[in-house]
């Protein structure tokens, strides 16, 4: 009996390994880092960026979609590799803006931080179908406090580099913006393209 709650107590502990694997799996899927240049044009087309709203829709969207991913998107008659060609599309345009310096995206009158900190900030950007497939694949593998506290961590990153990205701004300057903003244009195009190819596959296999 004692050998029971032993094992029952190491189940249910906490596993850093567990916790360390997640946390830099997301960090490199979500790429914070990376997407800089959107934030900072997303900012200047708004004016600001409400970093905790950002944050906190994030947070609740990764961690909403790691119980209920599967089941909302069965409910709706969509599976995970539908939903990430959709969003691989987004991602595309995102890049394409990037790349080009053009404006696919249609700016609204009443345009507002707390609308740009929602979409596309919040989604697709930060929790965006990357991010939320990754997550169900990580749900079958560890135990879902683990990837809770990894979310968490990815969250307080993020939101840092929101909260200083004007600061960020200007000690690269706005010509080293330039030149990131399409360099990380390829890349997100890169990202963008394998999401696509790797789910249309799957989804015509």
């Amino acid at each position: 009996m004692p050998n029971f709650a032993v094992l029952k107590i190491k189940k249910m502990s906490f596993n850093f390994k567990e916790i360390l694997t997640a946390t830099m799996i997301l960090f490199a899927v979500i790429d914070i880092v990376g997407s800089l240049p959107i934030i900072i044009s997303l900012r200047e087309k708004a004016g600001h960026i409400q970093s905790g709203m950002a944050s906190i829709i994030a947070a609740v969207l990764m961690i909403s979609f790691l119980f209920v991913g599967k089941q909302i998107l069965s409910l709706i008659g969509i599976n995970v590799n539908e939903f990430a060609v959709a969003g691989s599309l987004i991602l595309f345009f995102l890049a394409l803006e990037m790349i080009l310096g053009i404006t696919l995206f249609r700016e609204d009158e009443d345009s507002s931080p707390k609308l740009a900190s929602v979409f596309p900030l919040a989604f697709p950007l930060l929790a965006g179908p990357g991010s939320l497939t990754t997550l169900l694949s990580l749900r079958s593998e560890y135990d879902i406090q683990n990837i809770i506290i990894a979310v968490i961590i990815n969250i307080i990153f993020i939101y840092i580099v929101l909260k200083t990205s004007g600061k960020i701004q200007r000690a690269i300057g706005k010509n080293g913006i330039i030149i990131i903003r399409k360099i990380f244009g390829v890349v997100l195009l890169a990202i963008a393209v394998k999401l696509f190819t790797t789910n249309i596959q799957l989804l015509f296999n």
